[in-house]
């Protein structure tokens, strides 16, 4: 019988950062069932409750400890949510030590797998003879200019957003300076200066996982293997596409969809923390009755920042109450509105499901791609923007509304992109290239396919350091 190799994997806080590290970890130990994962959880309060329920259903291989819950009231309220997340992690630093240090008293750590915003913890791999690897959760565009910033910081004055030319990186399509994340869009800011120490910081890593596969990102994945051939970066595995799979549902929304026309209804959702403005939900829900298509809407209550509910700080407020008067009752036959949450996974592989209105979060683009379901791409913060830039003007399986001077999105826009999306001969031939693409994601995690084959790689890697 072959020993157990121990690995400790840290995702930073937040459900959806929660979710791509435990998938990799459930898939990884499917495919190698001798290896032992432990999930060490910061978080900023008393952990979800969405958290703890998806975490009840995990393989016996797999071991989770939610650490010592931050409270609130140590972090700035008015602060970026990337900060928000960075400041729980640094507080949690001694108490992920002290976990780290008894499972090392117990069996030797092959390797510590951490998430972007939790690579402080990498800091503790020399210490405790292990390796350290990073689980980049996003795409291999976002880990491209991650890795490429520093440099970036050098050779660029002034804000990126007022950059004339287009950024290009090694292998990737050319940028515009304002689709850059958030973090970087201001240099005289602290949050700025902290990006570019962990873009450095990445560079010494033992080895990068990443979410993505070779079809979707040819570029920037082999701009990425000759930089790790030259030295320039860490060694870096392609394991994905990796997402939730969901479980059937009698949910409402789910009996809707059943009584809807095959290839019908546009799914409208901005992730687990997406919110938007008052007047942008006003525009929105007259953007999809003018549209006259199908939808099924999930709606969050309106906040003037865009990641609000994303540690679950949103307002228990019942969010079907901002939507415009009458709307509901006037759209009754054309859509079906839910508040806050709604079964992501069975909606896109419905049948009736047609179009995805997204924020471009990569969970959710990875998973209207193995469904083969066109995107209509509203990225709100984070590393979203570049996403759609990379979905509408590389892949050409979305397009973008076109947004105001003020940044909102008007109705007059949101109803003719939809329809630019749901009928006519571009959105066929937008939708035969996603179903391209969904093949190939199907093939990337069968037997022999190319993130099967990394995933056996890392293991090998990880028995090898560990004498095993």
């Amino acid at each position: 019988m072959e020993k157990t190799t121990h690995i400790a994997v840290v995702p930073s806080p937040g459900f959806s950062h929660l979710v791509p590290i435990i998938e990799f970890s459930k898939r990884f130990i499917h495919l190698h069932p001798d290896f032992h994962v432990t999930c060490i959880i910061p978080t900023l309060g008393s952990p979800p409750t969405s958290s703890k329920a998806y975490l009840q259903s995990l393989p016996s291989n797999i071991h989770s400890i939610f650490l010592p819950p931050i409270s609130e009231d140590a972090i700035p309220k008015d602060i970026y949510v990337g900060k928000k997340i960075q400041l729980t992690i640094t507080n949690s630093l001694p108490s992920l030590l002290d976990e780290l240090k008894s499972l090392t008293s117990k069996a030797p750590l092959a390797a510590i797998v951490a998430d972007p915003f939790a690579f402080e913890v990498l800091d503790f791999a020399k210490d405790l003879k292990t390796l350290s690897f990073m689980y980049f959760s996003v795409s291999a565009l976002a880990l491209s200019f991650f890795l490429h910033f520093p440099k970036l910081d050098q050779q660029v004055s002034g804000e990126y957003r007022d950059l004339k030319e287009p950024i290009q990186l090694p292998g990737c399509i050319p940028l515009h300076g304002s689709d850059l994340p958030n973090p970087v869009q201001d240099r005289s800011s602290p949050v700025y200066k902290e990006y570019v120490d962990r873009a450095r910081r990445l560079g010494s890593v033992d080895g990068i996982l990443v979410n993505s596969f070779r079809e979707m990102e040819e570029g920037p994945i082999r701009a990425l293997e000759e930089g790790a051939r030259s030295g320039g970066n860490p060694p870096v595995h392609l394991v994905g596409p990796i997402t939730q799979t969901g479980s059937n549902s009698e949910s409402e929304c789910m009996i809707w969809l059943e009584k809807q026309p095959p290839n019908s209804v546009l799914y409208v959702s901005f992730g687990s923390g997406g919110t938007l403005s008052q007047h942008q939900i006003n525009e929105l829900a007259f953007g999809l009755e003018m549209s006259e298509k199908k939808f099924l809407w999930v709606v969050r209550a309106p906040s003037n920042s865009t990641g609000a509910a994303y540690l679950g700080s949103s307002t228990n407020e019942d969010p079907l109450k901002f939507l415009p008067e009458g709307f509901i009752e006037r759209t009754k036959e054309q859509g079906l509105v839910i508040p806050s949450w709604a079964p992501q996974i069975p909606i896109l592989g419905h049948s009736s499901t047609a179009a995805f209105l997204t924020h471009c979060g990569w969970n959710s683009v990875l998973e209207s791609i193995h469904n083969g379901v066109p995107m209509i791409t509203w990225p709100l913060f984070a590393e979203q923007r570049m996403n759609s830039f990379m979905l509408t003007n590389g892949l050409r399986v979305g397009v973008r509304p076109k947004a105001n001077d003020d940044g909102i999105v008007e109705r007059d826009e949101i109803a003719k992109v939809i329809r630019r999306l749901m009928e006519g001969e571009e959105s066929e031939e937008i939708r035969r290239r996603v179903e391209n693409l969904r093949d190939s994601a199907v093939n990337a995690v069968k037997d022999h396919g190319s993130s099967t084959k990394a995933m056996a790689e890392v293991a090998h890697k990880w028995k090898s350091f560990s004498g095993i």
